[in-house]
């Protein structure tokens, strides 16, 4: 089984990269599965909205998944009742919020969507919460593939460290600056800290340049905006042994 994972689409720029790079990536690597981080594919960049998710799908993409800016666009709610499996959102959010944290898509692949605490939400823990959920779908999938959501590489690093051998990958994202130490851990399970960002390079996170520049000149809080450009593509290719669930290649996909 080949699966690709896409970093952060970020904007309008990031979906037309999808749309250009994707049709013909498939076919060359012979991609069985594909999943991408669109919590910020909104054309601002400052959310999703249900037109992106049927934008995204269109373009070949089986699974979305998100992080704590899913909220931003709160229309987004309603579609997350009616099509839970299309758009997760993060697993460790309380019951009675809307949506799935995971899900076991045909071929047996099961994605779960986990968000990080450091630094960014005071929610269920990721740890506690994540290996529960691993213990439900080993009964269901050979697979699965995890989107870590969070600030910090140790958070991270320890989540990777603590699901070795029992999850296929651990692909981390938020920070949208593409890592380097992609390998496979001891017992099977593929890794990588930060998949990277598909949107600008020529930017900051894929947003304009001035905001964020004056925002840490002046420290007073700024309207982050989507910047305009030609978007690439990043992410990773994972091989998986159907059997097992254990990764037997991982590869970065540079920007392009």
């Amino acid at each position: 089984m080949k699966i690709l994972f896409l970093g952060s689409i970020v904007g309008k720029s990031g979906k037309e990269a999808v749309a250009r790079v994707l049709p013909s990536l498939k076919v060359e690597e012979k991609i069985d599965f594909v999943i991408a981080n669109g919590e910020c594919a909104e054309k601002d960049g400052t959310g999703i909205k249900s037109e992106d998710v049927e934008e995204l799908i269109e373009m070949g993409i089986n699974c979305i998944t998100s992080g704590e800016k899913i909220w931003r666009k709160k229309e987004i709610i309603g579609f997350l009742e009616g099509n839970p499996n299309t758009l997760l959102r993060p697993l460790n959010y309380p019951p009675g919020v809307p949506g799935l944290g995971s899900f076991v898509y045909e071929d047996k692949i099961g994605v779960i969507n986990l968000l990080g605490r450091s630094f960014l939400a005071n929610i269920d823990c990721p740890f506690r919460i994540g290996m529960d959920e691993i213990e439900r779908i080993q009964k269901l999938a050979k697979i699965i593939i995890i989107d870590f959501h969070a600030q910090t590489t140790a958070e991270k690093q320890a989540f990777g460290w603590w699901v070795d051998g029992k999850v296929s990958a651990v692909l981390g994202t938020h920070t949208r600056v593409q890592t380097s130490d992609e390998k496979i851990s001891p017992n099977g399970t593929g890794y990588l800290t930060d998949v990277g960002m598909t949107g600008v390079q020529d930017a900051i996170l894929g947003m304009e340049k001035e905001s964020y520049i004056e925002y840490f000149l002046k420290g007073i809080p700024m309207d982050f905006k989507a910047t305009n450009g030609e978007g690439k593509l990043a992410g990773v290719i994972l091989d998986i042994e159907d059997n097992t669930g254990k990764v037997k290649n991982i590869r970065r996909l540079t920007p392009r």
